[in-house]
């Protein structure tokens, strides 16, 4: 066998297992998705050459009913393989389990499950499952993204990783329109928006908080170092303590909300069934996990509130009672400027 027919052999396989079965019709890929994917094994010849050698490949495992054109006349067109395993060789079985064992060992003792479920839903090749055998539920309701303009994106990803300004025009909540030269510190992805923390202009502080959604033009001033922020990025964090009963005790305590809770049971005469302790972020996210914790009283969730977005000097910590599931011991937090509503200060 020559070297090119085994090249167009191995090729043919690797396009077959970049596909899955039983795939919703439009989340099965084109062929623009299947050349981002498999790139590398059409060479780098230019485009149109590298395209043809994808559709002949295309038609090839069409004809043979490897994979089958799931829009027939539609454009593009979008593919799925017809058969469950393509591979049946024993030994690139023992390869898969191998790499499936490598990634379990990765994330199961750092607690990374998330990264494993993305890396088997996005993988192009074995070992991954598709959404039909792997569904991730988040445990928030989770709004769509904010549209973003064209460039935009673009434009900040590569003033922070290149280090340089950031010439932007930006719409402010009121309507009005400024350009600034701003100086980025990092990207953050708060709920369905993401935000760029930034130096405005020739100030040294404060550190602002830009939705990018709201940027009309974003461009790289490659030739404009960036300022940098010192420590930027390390976060307060406060200690909070927990009873809790009823279904927030196994999660808690199988789940824990840091690395380095604490947690021990509650004495039989208690009402709630364990005590927790850790130190956690000081986030909008934590505000609305407390307030979310079952029915509370009006007067809890005020306080609440008042405790995490006031500052009263001198003031002790005190309790918030959760009407049905938990009981919390919150520091009391300062006012954040503007810019940044769910800092708090360290306790």
């Amino acid at each position: 066998m020559s070297a090119t027919h085994t090249h167009r052999v191995e090729r043919l396989s690797r396009l077959e297992r970049s596909l899955l079965p039983h795939t919703a019709p439009d989340r099965c890929p084109d062929g623009a998705r299947l050349l981002a994917l498999l790139g590398e094994v059409y060479g780098d010849g230019n485009a149109p050459a590298r395209r043809r050698a994808l559709q002949r490949d295309l038609d090839e495992l069409v004809k043979t009913g490897r994979i089958e054109a799931v829009n027939p006349g539609g454009k593009p067109l979008r593919y799925r393989r017809v058969l469950d395993d393509p591979d049946e060789d024993p030994a690139i079985w023992h390869w898969t389990l191998e790499q499936l064992r490598a990634l379990a060992a990765t994330a199961v003792p750092r607690r990374q499950l998330d990264r494993l479920w993305q890396q088997l839903l996005t993988n192009p090749e074995e070992p991954r499952l598709d959404e039909s055998r792997l569904r991730v539920v988040p445990d928030t309701f989770r709004l769509q993204p904010a549209e973003l303009e064209k460039g935009v994106l673009t434009a900040v990803i590569q003033s922070l990783i290149q280090r340089r300004a950031l010439q932007v025009v930006y719409v402010k909540p009121s309507g009005e329109r400024t350009e600034a030269r701003l100086h980025p510190q990092a990207l953050v992805q708060r709920g369905p928006i993401p935000y760029l923390f930034a130096l405005k202009n020739d100030e040294d502080e404060p550190l602002r908080l830009y939705a990018l959604h709201r940027m009309v033009r974003a461009t790289s001033l490659t030739e404009i170092p960036v300022r940098v922020v010192p420590d930027f990025g390390q976060g307060d964090l406060v200690d909070l303590e927990l009873r809790v009963r009823g279904y927030l005790t196994e999660v808690v305590r199988y789940c824990p909300l840091a690395a380095d809770q604490r947690q021990e049971d509650e004495p039989p005469e208690s009402e709630f069934e364990l005590r927790v302790w850790a130190r956690v972020p000081s986030t909008g996210q934590l505000l609305r996990w407390l307030l979310g914790r079952g029915t509370m009283s009006r007067s809890s969730r005020r306080w609440i509130c008042a405790g995490l977005l006031q500052h009263k000097p001198g003031r002790r910590q005190r309790c918030i009672a959760a009407d049905e599931v938990f009981y919390a011991r919150i520091p009391v937090m300062h006012r954040a400027r503007q810019t940044e509503p769910c800092s708090v200060s360290r306790v």
